[in-house]
């Protein structure tokens, strides 16, 4: 469901629920100004196509400065007829987003929504994301990222890659970083 715009509703606890539904869906009929549905048409997206691809970037990252870049790597990826390959829509195809690694036999989960097992974006949104991430989508900068992984630091950032060598190379630095956190307990 793509009807919720993320936001502050002063709602009588009364209220009926259909009330609720016409009072979410005018904040996103307002919320999807022409300007927005440009900016998603212009990247092959509709707008409920943004609003799910921003919910996998919520999962992604909480770093402002890294979520356009995210989405550039998806949409590039996409573009490239390269399936999302996005770890959010594994976690929420095995109802668990706690997971703090993906291993392989985790993409083997059946599911629409696993990203690793289908092309293009899942059928619906993973989460509701914050109107901040929905504009970081829909101004995205124009990358050839195809590749992220979290910096070795605990930053939150990530490393962007636009070659499978490249994001080896991130990768196993990233891989060395968590090995050497758990050889030093």
């Amino acid at each position: 469901m793509t009807a919720i715009i993320p936001n502050t509703y002063t709602l009588v606890w009364t209220t009926p629920a259909s009330k609720i539904f016409k009072r979410l869906f005018g904040a996103q009929e307002k919320f999807w100004t022409s300007e927005r549905k440009q900016k998603a048409a212009a990247l092959s997206l509709t707008p409920k196509q943004a609003y799910t691809l921003a919910s996998i970037v919520e999962e992604e990252t909480t770093k402002d400065e890294d979520k356009g870049k995210i989405a550039s790597v998806y949409l590039n990826r996409r573009n490239d007829g390269m399936k999302l390959a996005a770890d959010p829509t594994v976690k929420y195809a095995m109802k668990n987003f706690g997971l703090k690694r993906i291993y392989d036999k985790y993409l083997l989960t059946p599911s629409p929504y696993n990203t690793y097992q289908h092309l293009g974006l899942p059928p619906g949104p993973i989460c509701t994301p914050s109107i901040k991430t929905i504009d970081a989508v829909l101004n995205e900068p124009a990358t050839n990222y195809l590749y992220f992984v979290a910096k070795p630091d605990w930053s939150g950032l990530s490393n962007f890659a636009s070659t499978f060598a490249e994001h080896e190379v991130n990768a196993r630095n990233y891989q060395r970083f968590l090995d050497s956190l758990y050889l030093n307990r």
